[in-house]
């Protein structure tokens, strides 16, 4: 990353410590080492250090960097090894992450995302962040569990079989949809059991079902 990149994520990054009311060092510095300039489209480069979400194609957005920030946090990811994410996107969030676990599995459903994702992985020198295409509502057993998964997208209910790609102690966090409204809401696993708490209101794509080429 030159120095002008730099100066312009640390900037971000301290905008979304403000706006959040104080990230923890770990996740404020995933923000500033993260070049969001890298996953916007170029027509919007422009507007790459902007608390905004900004549209990618296919109908779908990159999430604000302020909501990539908190949704992270409210991962705690601190002593946790490898994370799921369902709904890779642009690849930021999946980006963001690397920089807090050993091991990153990003799923998305269409295709020319995933790949162009991928080759930004690549070209920033990404190596612990593993790419799939698929339904992500199935997770990825081969790699499971995992000790974080977290969605980007909004889901009316979490399928059973991601509760059970999750470790014992594990947390999953994802935007819930009901009666119309979205939250945030963060599900702990403990002994088998599922307890959920609701967090804050949020707007995302919604999850949609099989795999788009």
């Amino acid at each position: 990353m030159d120095r002008i990149t730099a100066t312009k994520t640390a900037k971000l990054a301290e905008e979304c410590d403000r706006r959040f009311g104080g990230l923890t060092p770990e996740v404020k510095e995933a923000i500033a080492k993260t070049d969001r300039e890298a996953f916007v489209p170029s027509g919007f480069r422009h507007n790459a250090y902007k608390i905004d979400a900004l549209p990618i194609g296919a109908d779908q957005y990159i999430s604000s960097p302020l909501t990539v920030a908190k949704m992270t946090e409210y991962l705690f990811p601190r002593g946790a090894d490898r994370v799921l994410e369902i709904g890779c996107g642009s690849g930021y969030q999946a980006a963001v992450l690397s920089h807090l676990f050993r091991g990153v599995f990003t799923i998305e459903r269409i295709e020319p995302l995933i790949l162009e994702a991928k080759k930004r992985f690549r070209q920033l020198g990404i190596n612990n962040v593993h790419t799939r295409t698929d339904d992500g509502q199935n997770g990825w057993i081969q790699y499971a569990p995992y000790d974080r998964i977290l969605f980007s997208a909004t889901a009316k209910s979490i399928p059973q079989k991601l509760f059970d790609q999750l470790v014992d102690g594990g947390i999953l966090v994802a935007p819930i949809e009901t009666n119309g409204q979205q939250v945030i809401t963060r599900f702990i696993k403990e002994r088998g059991k599922i307890t959920e708490e609701k967090l804050e209101d949020c707007d995302f794509v919604p999850i949609l079902n099989g795999v788009q080429k």
